[in-house]
């Protein structure tokens, strides 16, 4: 498994007499270091004696010739080594900077350095090679040629706001805060170079990626953690490995190809790969039962973070091929789900939006299931439109009362597909099915009905503005169609929920002799049962403007065209308000009911 182990000082490893390369394959991770890891290297090789123990890296000898210096392909650790040598060549061009007051020995160092940056029989080829994701490479190559170790390269786009060239900045302003002048900073240098140079890695040399990825769990390298994905990445191209009849880089190219349809947030690719396995879970655990019928799911009932890794361990070693063929077409799924593909109907995906705002996510595993089963399951369009609001009105509900639990979510839309399936139901039965399990783990109206009455702005206001929105939608004609979902530059809502009876602690005047006659402590009262339920509360585009306003002022207001911003802002949530002459506590009350009722009606199974 491991060919040969290696303690050796940074010197060695990029011996300036050997033409070693250490190259960083497209299917590992992108350089993710950061200013805490740059400051953590940097302090730990200069507050150190000389020696300082660095790690370890997980290397393949790619070059079997005895005739060749060897080229490593690194699995394991390359953002350490990464890092190094961006902190060498800044240490070269600090030094460069100021050759002319460097004695003879000291150029010939530079020189030395040069070499453990670039290769002595090729002074255009590195000797550490990024690899390409998120221009690594390019911007690598860029830097160098600024600082006169390759030629020059074409500057990239947008390379100064990457962490190739930020790393080097970082460490170009820390080299330069050492000494007091040219003099000092030069011998800081050089004992900081000496110091980088007697640095310690101990390099494992291994024969294969699934050697490899066994180390990966046994050692404990200091560096950004590998997530479930990333090792489910790795274990499938160490499989493929095995497999001579494959190529990795095709293998990696459909990898990749799966990530681009989910997106690169960590967060939602786990939880695509969790809700796979938990919408498939039947079809999956065929393979594996192996004559014991009995046991229904032998790779466990239930796919979770902590269970993720080892089920598709299982999975990928059984059958790499069919396992990445069988996740690709669900990530195209998965994809229009999220509305990353276009090919939806305009219906299913309006619904797919609304159930986004609402925080449904945990149902994407259902509808997994069911958009990838479509023919199958003969289910038309209209259905699956149908079912999607059934869910958009169930996370209302939920979201707002809080049953059921989070923790039981992914347990219900499981059953729902198990009940699917052991009763082969096919159409509207599928239709029924979902809207009696829905409602069956729903509160009742009464419930819901409360929970409306209530603070609903304090306790949920993304739900509350969602629910104002449902119904402000609903009298939009073509001419006054407003998009309520609008965001500005800063990614801030344009459209806003306003507080009409003001929220703020010190209540203006105005707004006390309205709602409370002049008695201020009656005021706080009427603010403290009432400002937060649904009667006080409306949308507006324009809501940094109204404030703490006086009502009427708030009704008339006009933007500097002469267009009503306020209460008249023809939104049909407005209406009871644009000829409201005053703003009472009855009319808070009874506008709070009519809303109530209005929202039962949209919210209903």
């Amino acid at each position: 498994m491991i060919n040969n182990v290696t303690k050796a000082p940074i010197s060695q490893l990029l011996d300036s007499e050997r033409s070693y390369i250490y190259h960083i394959p497209k299917y590992q991770r992108e350089y993710t270091w950061s200013k805490s890891q740059w400051e953590n290297l940097f302090d730990d090789l200069t507050e150190n004696d000389a020696g300082y123990f660095l790690g370890s890296i997980i290397c393949i000898n790619t070059i079997t010739s005895a005739l060749g210096d060897p080229e490593f392909e690194v699995v394991d650790g390359q953002q350490r080594l990464t890092t190094l040598s961006i902190l060498l060549a800044t240490l070269y061009g600090v030094l460069d900077d100021h050759r002319g007051e460097l004695d003879e020995d000291n150029v010939s160092d530079l020189l030395q350095l040069k070499r453990k940056i670039v290769l002595k029989k090729d002074n255009n080829k590195i000797r550490v090679s990024p690899q390409i994701q998120n221009s690594n490479l390019e911007d690598y190559e860029y830097l160098m040629g600024e600082l006169k170790i390759l030629p020059s390269r074409k500057k990239p786009k947008n390379t100064g706001n990457r962490r190739i060239y930020k790393a080097h900045t970082y460490f170009k302003n820390r080299l330069l805060e050492e000494g007091e002048n040219s003099v000092e900073k030069i011998k800081k240098w050089l004992l900081i170079l000496e110091k980088v140079n007697a640095a310690i890695v101990v390099m494992i040399e291994v024969s294969t990626h699934a050697d490899a990825y066994t180390l990966f769990e046994s050692l404990n390298n200091r560096g950004t953690p590998l997530t479930a994905v990333d090792l489910m990445k790795n274990l499938l191209l160490a499989q493929v490995d095995q497999n001579k009849n494959s190529s990795i880089d095709v293998f990696f190219d459909q990898w990749t190809q799966i990530l681009d349809l989910i997106g690169n947030e960590y967060k939602i690719q786990e939880r695509f790969f969790r809700h796979y396995y938990n919408a498939f879970r039947t079809t999956i655990n065929e393979p594996f039962k192996k004559g014991n019928e009995s046991k229904k799911f032998p790779l466990g009932a239930i796919a979770t973070r902590s269970t993720l890794l080892s089920i598709y361990q299982t999975m990928i070693k059984n059958d790499p091929e069919k396992f990445l063929d069988s996740i690709i077409r669900s990530a195209r799924v998965y994809a229009s789900i999220l509305l990353n593909e276009e090919d939806l109907p305009a219906e299913i995906k309006e619904h797919l939006k609304d159930l986004e705002r609402i925080q449904g996510s945990p149902s994407h595993l259902l509808l997994l299931y069911l958009f990838e089963n479509q023919a199958k399951l003969f289910l038309d369009d209209q259905t699956l439109s149908k079912i999607v609001s059934l869910l958009v009105k169930f996370f209302v509900r939920r979201n707002l009362t809080d049953v059921p639990n989070t923790r039981d979510l992914t347990k219900i839309f499981m059953d729902i597909i198990l009940l699917i399936e052991e009763n082969d139901l096919i159409e509207n039965n599928i239709y029924i099915l979902i809207r009696d399990q829905l409602k069956r783990h729903s509160v009742d109206d009464m419930i819901f009905k409360d929970k409306l009455r209530g603070d609903i702005y304090e306790e949920n206001a993304g739900a509350a503005r969602f629910v104002l929105s449902k119904i402000a939608q609903q009298g939009m004609t073509k001419e006054s169609k407003v998009n309520l979902w609008e965001r500005n530059k800063n990614n801030k809502y344009v459209w806003t929920i306003e507080h009409i009876f003001p929220q703020g602690k010190n209540i203006p005047q105005d707004w006390v002799d309205m709602i409370a006659d002049g008695d201020v402590e009656k005021a706080r009262d009427h603010q403290q049962n009432l400002v937060h339920t649904l009667g006080n509360l409306t949308i507006t585009g324009y809501n940094s403007n109204l404030s703490n306003l006086p009502f009427i002022t708030k009704r008339d207001k006009t933007d500097r065209n002469g267009l009503y911003i306020g209460f008249k802002n023809g939104i049909n949530l407005n209406e009871d308000l644009k000829n409201a002459e005053a703003w009472k506590p009855e009319m808070i009350n009874k506008r709070t009911e009519n809303l109530v009722e209005r929202i039962l009606i949209l919210m209903s199974f």
